[in-house]
């Protein structure tokens, strides 16, 4: 039902709709549109929006066609299978495709290439540099997040950062540093739309939907990084053999 052309037209408003749903299928049949609007803190014409964009011509047909589409995918399907497929379904695009090959394309051409990234995508960021190791791409892992970027000026150098936000201060901070030394900067982030992405040059997002525990700590899944962290380098590698 929701297709990647749809959730690519979605503001940010629309996507905290967007991500509301899919978190909370089950409860949308007794949900009103008042209801949805108070517990994702929009107007009801931002739902309406929403619903036009998921090509439904109001909320009543869209909670129909959420209802069919939810009794027929999870009957087989688990919640987290059901979200990885969602993720999977994107990969075919030509918008990823392309993404994809510009970035493995700045790998190939790179000598010097490093990971970095903070808490749960540091350590993604170790593996990260572990199997573009494994490719013959020789790479490091920066495991102190303020570790000083290097005084020289770096020619085919790229870094590669991942964060699940791309808001973090620090993150920003340091990126711009390395931007500096004329390191291209490789970013792997959940939104498309974020800082860290709009100083990158080159960005692929896996856009899915965030969960945060009570006490903050970011839940939200990471096996669409593990996925594209191999795809780059397989990519990578190909390109220079």
């Amino acid at each position: 039902m929701f297709h990647y052309e749809q959730i690519q037209k979605l503001n940010e408003l629309e996507l905290s709709v967007y991500n509301y749903v899919i978190l909370h299928t089950d409860e949308m049949a007794a949900m009103k549109i008042r209801d949805l609007a108070a517990k994702t803190h929009v107007s009801t014409t931002t739902i309406l929006r929403f619903c036009s964009k998921m090509d439904c011509s109001g909320y009543s047909e869209f909670k129909v066609k959420l209802k069919l589409h939810s009794q027929a995918e999870k009957q087989e399907l688990s919640e987290d299978t059901y979200l990885m497929q969602h993720y999977f379904q994107k990969i075919n695009t030509p918008d990823f495709v392309e993404r994809v090959r510009h970035c493995s394309k700045v790998i190939a051409g790179s000598k010097n290439v490093l990971f970095y990234g903070i808490g749960s995508s540091g350590i993604l960021g170790q593996y990260g540099a572990r199997y573009f190791s494994n490719l013959g791409i020789y790479s490091s892992f920066i495991a102190d997040p303020f570790y000083p970027s290097p005084n020289e000026i770096s020619q085919n150098a790229f870094l590669m950062v991942l964060s699940v936000s791309g808001e973090t201060s620090v993150m920003i901070q340091q990126v711009n540093g390395y931007k500096a030394k004329k390191f291209k900067i490789i970013s792997i982030t959940n939104s498309e739309s974020s800082t860290l992405s709009k100083i990158s040059d080159g960005t692929i997002g896996y856009d899915m939907p965030m969960e945060v525990l009570p006490k903050h700590q970011n839940i939200t899944t990471q096996v669409p990084v593990v996925h594209i962290i191999e795809t780059l380098g397989r990519a990578a590698q190909s390109l220079r053999n």
